[in-house]
C-alpha cells in the first residue's frame, strides 16, 4: 500500500509539473527480464528437458546468460555441444511442451511495473509487447498478467523474424497505428538494444533485468533506468 501510494503521489508530481503529451506515440517493452521475472520458470523447463534426455543441468545464474534470442538458442545452448540434431529436436519439444505447462509457476511481474504501467496509460500512452519468446506463451503471459494495459502483444512465429530483427517491433507498431520513429524501445538485454536500433528507435535499458549496466554499456546503452518509475519519467518528460 505504502509503494502504491508513493507511485500515485509520483505520477501526480509528474502530471502537474508538465501537462503536455509524451513525447513518444507508443511504448515498446521486451517481456522476460524487462516486465516478468520469467527465469525461475525457464530454469526449471530447461533442466526438466536436460533431466528428460539424460544430460546435465545448469545454475539459474547460467540458463539466465542463455536468454535473450528465444527459446531455441535458450535450448541449443544449455544442451551438450556435440549432441545430433535429431536429438536436440526431442529435447527442445520437451522444453516447450514442459514450459507451456509452467510458464506461471513462478512468474511474476518485478516490483513496481503494474505501477508504471497504469502510469503510462493514465497518460494515453499505447503500450506493446514484443519478444522472442514463442508466440503463444507469450500472448498467455500477457493476457494473464497486463490485460489492462498492453494493447498488442507479438512474440515467435515461424511467419516473422524475431529480434534482434525489426519485424516483431515493425508488425506491433502497425497494429498500434503509430510511426515507429515515434516509439520507444524498453528492454533488458544487448538483444533489445539491437532490436530497438534496428527499428530506428531510442532505447530505454532497465537495471533489474537479466544484465547488468556494464554489459549494457558495452553493447551500446547510453539510457538507463534502475526503476520502472523512472521509465515514467523517460518516457514522459525525458
Amino acid at each position: 500500500m505504502e509503494s502504491l501510494m508513493f507511485f500515485c503521489t509520483f505520477v501526480t508530481k509528474i502530471a502537474r509539473k508538465d501537462m503536455k503529451q509524451s513525447r513518444y506515440s507508443a511504448c515498446i517493452f521486451d517481456l522476460d527480464g524487462t516486465l516478468l521475472n520469467t527465469i525461475d520458470d525457464l530454469a526449471a523447463s530447461c533442466n526438466y528437458a536436460l533431466r528428460a534426455h539424460n544430460m546435465p543441468e545448469h545454475t539459474v545464474d547460467e540458463v539466465r546468460q542463455y536468454v535473450g534470442n528465444g527459446v531455441r538458442k535458450l535450448v541449443e545452448r544449455a544442451v551438450p555441444q556435440d549432441v545430433a540434431p535429431e536429438q536436440f529436436e526431442e529435447v527442445y519439444a520437451t522444453f516447450r511442451k514442459h514450459y507451456t505447462e509452467h510458464s506461471l509457476d513462478r512468474t511474476r511481474p518485478y516490483e513496481g511495473v503494474i505501477d508504471m504501467l497504469s502510469a503510462l496509460k493514465s497518460f494515453g500512452i499505447p503500450m506493446a509487447i514484443v519478444s522472442n519468446k514463442f508466440m503463444t506463451a507469450t500472448q498467455e503471459l500477457c493476457r494473464h498478467f497486463f490485460s489492462e494495459y498492453i494493447d498488442v502483444a507479438i512474440g515467435e512465429s515461424e511467419t516473422i523474424r524475431r529480434k534482434p530483427a525489426p519485424d516483431t517491433v515493425f508488425e506491433a507498431t502497425r497494429q498500434l497505428g503509430v510511426n515507429p520513429a515515434d516509439c520507444v524501445y524498453v528492454g533488458d538485454s544487448d538483444v533489445d538494444i539491437a532490436t530497438a536500433r534496428n527499428s530506428g528507435m531510442p532505447s530505454i535499458s532497465v537495471l533489474w533485468g537479466f544484465r547488468d549496466k556494464p554489459f549494457l554499456m558495452q553493447h551500446g546503452a547510453q539510457t538507463f533506468a534502475a526503476t520502472p518509475k523512472d521509465v515514467v519519467e523517460l518516457v514522459v518528460h525525458s
